[in-house]
């Protein structure tokens, strides 16, 4: 089922993120990772590029045994830096032959840092040629807090505007911390006319030592009261785990009770903390199956 149909009902969706094992690495234990997120019934699993954006292969090998070995819609994660037509239609062709029809429209990184390789430059372009494709539900990134590669917040609207005029269906944002964040962005996004639902991406911070990376490579900032909470617990794996899932919990349910259509949780292969996630929700989300 496309994802842009779900975004349509009167309840809203709640879906988790994996991501492919590295090349060279067996896909069995990923697998019972997956399938322990997938039993959790959730409205649809996200499937990453793979590390450092070559992980094609194993992208729709786990997005193809998400759908069709555990039901649930799979969305696959497409990058197109260094890329051509050519190879970015042979992947298409994949996902369409093993039933994918979600996919989630990325530039991606080039290893050598320059992004004007290949065919595509920038995300719409991307989104240009799979709307061309044909058949596919076009998700794209946001940024709440603006892409890290753009000074100005109000030039990274005008990019995300070209990207959803091109045929992009539903936004899923980047992780934040504060709410506060995304209702101010969901104000400059409608004020600029983007009208496709945004899905709110929330990372559980669950070991201390990660946070760093994240906001890194996220641009996310970081409440102070979210601050205490690592410097508290960080060196503490139990505790922080513990308190990243609760922050996590008590973000979602202001969203929902804010109107939010979508939450999308960034548990990666972690079916614990999808399991908590999910646990606390049981009465405020009701997906197509048992959450």
């Amino acid at each position: 089922m496309k994802i842009c149909e779900k975004l349509k009902r009167g309840t809203p969706t709640l879906s988790f993120e994996v991501f492919p094992p590295k090349p060279g690495l067996p896909l069995e234990p990923t697998l019972d990772a997956v399938r322990q997120v997938a039993a959790l019934k959730p409205d649809f699993i996200s499937v990453t590029y793979g590390a450092g954006g070559n992980g094609a292969k194993g992208t729709v090998a786990l997005a193809a045994d998400v759908q069709n070995g555990s039901g649930i819609t799979a969305l696959a994660h497409l990058t197109c830096v260094g890329s051509t037509k050519a190879d970015v239609a042979l992947r298409l062709a994949d996902l369409k032959a093993n039933g994918i029809e979600n996919v989630l429209a990325l530039r991606g990184d080039h290893p050598d840092g320059d992004a004007r390789t290949g065919d595509f430059r920038y995300a719409a372009d991307l989104v240009s040629e799979i709307k061309k494709t044909g058949g596919f539900c076009i998700g794209a990134a946001c940024y709440p807090e603006g892409h890290i590669e753009c000074p100005h917040r109000e030039d990274d609207i005008a990019h995300l505007r070209e990207k959803v005029d091109r045929g992009v269906d539903f936004l899923t944002t980047q992780m934040f911390f504060d709410n506060s964040v995304l209702y101010s962005f969901l104000y400059r996004a409608m004020a600029r006319g983007i009208e496709v639902p945004v899905i709110a991406g929330i990372m559980p911070v669950t070991n201390g030592k990660m946070i760093a990376r994240a906001c890194a490579l996220s641009g996310a900032t970081l409440p102070n009261r979210f601050r205490r909470i690592v410097d508290r617990y960080g060196e503490d794996p139990d505790a922080m785990k513990q308190a990243g899932i609760a922050y996590a919990t008590e973000q979602i349910v202001d969203l929902l009770a804010n109107g939010v259509r979508g939450i999308h949780v960034y548990t990666m292969n972690k079916p614990d903390v999808a399991r908590a996630i999910a646990d606390n929700l049981s009465h405020l989300i009701s997906g197509d199956g048992t959450l």
